[in-house]
């Protein structure tokens, strides 16, 4: 069938029939689309399997090889981890510590980023390889030389000690997210709304912060993410006085108990993933009424 498709690519224009064209194009789409299918599939059992262990574990008890599927299925583990004092100080910390990492990074990253995608300057280059060398120096280095400073500045051991170690390896995404969304962004707006009148705040208010939104949820979103991951810099600044789930998570694992290994590791993956799906379907909401303002106005302009 291939063979019969290359032979009528390589005819002459004019030997070629509309009904061999088509064909060709059909059976072309069929196989594009079976093998998105199938990678699709492929995907979802890769990201999906661990999970899946998971959830089995957690939520069984006297699983025993060479059963395939839990014989009894009950709550017990997930609720006994709930219950556990520790991890209720580790999830509070987590959350603490994550939000409080998000909102100074954005604070932070911010000018820096408006700067970097509005304005072109000598250096320019050397800024962003400036603000991508905490991604490339191991964490081990930076933390063991903060550890020093923290201890004289007496932040060892507390949450917003924590939180500041933890924008060294946020604050490139967060700069990087938004320097890309204002370099796609039209100040023309901004001298339009101050030639009417309108303020400093009121432009960020009406003008500026309706269009970088999206930047900065997802901006946010990376950084939430990355600081409720974070064990080794938590480590070194925490000094083992602030609990967060990494930690809790990492003692666990060695003393491997899988039932409580798992309880514990749906609860670390549970609030990421929530704040994932929030953030997606804001956007997908956003994007389609955006999309349907603009095709509204397109007919009105007609």
């Amino acid at each position: 069938m291939f063979r019969r498709c290359k032979e009528i690519g390589h005819a002459a224009h004019g030997a070629r029939t509309k009904q061999d064209v088509l064909h060709c194009f059909m059976m072309h789409q069929r196989l594009f689309a079976t093998t998105y299918t199938l990678t699709r599939l492929v995907l979802y059992l890769v990201l999906l399997a661990p999970v899946a262990v998971f959830v089995l574990h957690a939520f069984s008890v006297r699983w025993f090889y060479p059963q395939v599927l839990p014989a009894e299925w009950t709550l017990e583990p997930l609720l006994r981890q709930l219950g556990n004092a520790d991890t209720r100080e580790a999830l509070w910390n987590s959350t603490q510590i994550a939000l409080l990492v998000s909102v100074l990074s954005l604070l932070v990253g911010y000018p820096a980023a408006r700067v970097l995608g509005l304005r072109s300057f000598r250096g320019k280059s050397i800024v962003y390889l400036l603000l991508f060398l905490p991604t490339i120096i191991p964490p081990v280095a930076t933390g063991i030389g903060l550890n020093i400073l923290f201890l004289r500045l007496q932040l060892t051991g507390t949450i917003f000690g924590v939180a500041l170690v933890h924008l060294i390896p946020v604050l490139p995404y967060v700069v990087f997210t938004l320097a890309s969304v204002f370099a796609r962004y039209d100040i023309n707006f901004e001298h339009q709304a101050r030639v009417l009148g309108a303020s400093g705040w009121r432009i960020f208010q009406t003008v500026t912060l309706p269009l970088v939104l999206p930047g900065l949820m997802v901006a946010g979103l990376f950084a939430f993410l990355i600081s409720w991951s974070e064990y080794l810099l938590t480590l070194l600044i925490g000094g083992g006085r602030v609990l967060t789930l990494p930690l809790l998570l990492f003692s666990l694992v060695s003393g491997g108990n899988p039932t409580s290994i798992s309880a514990l590791a749906l609860l670390f993956v549970a609030l990421p993933a929530l704040a994932v799906a929030l953030t997606s379907r804001y956007l997908g909401t956003e994007a389609g009424i955006r999309f349907q303002g603009g095709a509204g106005l397109g007919r009105g302009d007609k």
